[in-house]
């Protein structure tokens, strides 16, 4: 009778795995049970926030004045960083209105704090305390304090699954900061290395380079820092040369994270706002173009149009 009941938890097991991999609908399931395994997540996590509470309360006086100091020090040079990125970006703003350019409007983000980490040494995914309720959805970009983090695969209604920039199955797109070249940074499967893909031999890419997100792919925002450059190889007779970056972002410490939306999107004009020097044809291709239904004329518009056509016609017929 055990063996089979072994035999039966295989069988089940084996045709929950081939569920989830085939059928769409196990993502409902499954985000159905992330809402139900949530209480118990953060009752499993009420200890080491207890442990991290009782050992702020009996810390050393000279260990909290000494942080304390710290503190205000880096206060300090991010005040200083903060008043120096004003002026600059007040000069950008000059600069892109001399060009034209377009404003760039500002990531609305909210955000979390770890729950827990997958406990399975080939993955490298952890799950926060934020999800469908507070507007969390797949793809979402996740960062901490210093730099890209990964981005959400599974959303349930109070928590979400992140997957980081070391898993092996996560790729991105990135740009050197230094020169604007492009390339996909994957991971490799350890905290501390991100595999930097088909880089020429003679690309201008040196070690302590920063890289940084491109945006070219639609889900990260671009100028993001992402890795710095660690080692790179060139092998005689090989196009591609290995290279090696570290990821910015503190994989393995950080406890709280920003999750990024995306910018508003730019309204656009309804009828009332166009210019009504344009002519009829032009408002007519421009409310196709945005995709608005063609505007119904009247007999008397029509009328009108056709008039003027038959004038136009008379006075190219005088000259």
């Amino acid at each position: 009778m055990p063996g089979y009941r072994l035999l039966l938890c295989v069988a089940a097991a084996a045709a929950l795995m081939f569920a989830d991999t085939r059928l769409d609908r196990m993502e409902d399931v499954r985000a159905q049970l992330s809402t139900v395994v949530a209480p118990i997540q953060w009752l499993v996590s009420l200890p080491s926030d207890v442990l991290n509470w009782g050992a702020l309360a009996i810390s050393d006086q000279r260990a909290l004045v000494e942080e304390n100091r710290r503190l205000r020090e880096q206060i300090l040079t991010l005040s200083h960083r903060v008043q120096r990125m004003a002026s600059l970006t007040a000069e950008n703003v000059r600069l892109r209105e001399l060009l034209s350019a377009a404003q760039q409007d500002e990531v609305p983000f909210i955000t979390a704090e770890l729950l827990s980490l997958d406990p399975d040494p080939f993955t490298h995914q952890m799950v926060l305390d934020r999800g469908r309720r507070d507007g969390v959805y797949v793809g979402q970009p996740v960062m901490d304090a210093s730099g890209l983090v990964g981005q959400i695969t599974a959303v349930s209604a109070y928590s979400s699954r992140v997957l980081l920039l070391a898993d092996a199955s996560h790729a991105l797109p990135v740009q050197v900061n230094r020169n604007g070249l492009r390339f996909i940074a994957q991971g490799a499967g350890d905290y501390e290395a991100l595999t930097i893909r088909h880089v020429p031999d003679t690309a201008d890419i040196r070690e302590d380079d920063l890289l940084t997100t491109s945006g070219l792919a639609g889900r990260f925002p671009a100028g993001y820092p992402v890795a710095r450059v660690t080692r790179v190889e060139h092998d005689p007779g090989e196009p591609f040369a290995r290279v090696t970056a570290a990821p910015v972002a503190r994989l393995q410490r950080s406890r709280h994270f920003l999750l990024l939306f995306p910018p508003p999107a730019p309204s656009v004009p309804d009828e009332a706002g166009w210019d009504r020097s344009l002519s009829e044809p032009a408002v007519e291709a421009a409310r196709m173009l945005i995709g608005l239904p063609p505007q119904a004329r009247s007999a008397q518009d029509r009328a009108l149009q056709d008039q003027a056509l038959q004038d136009q016609a008379l006075q190219e017929e005088e000259r």
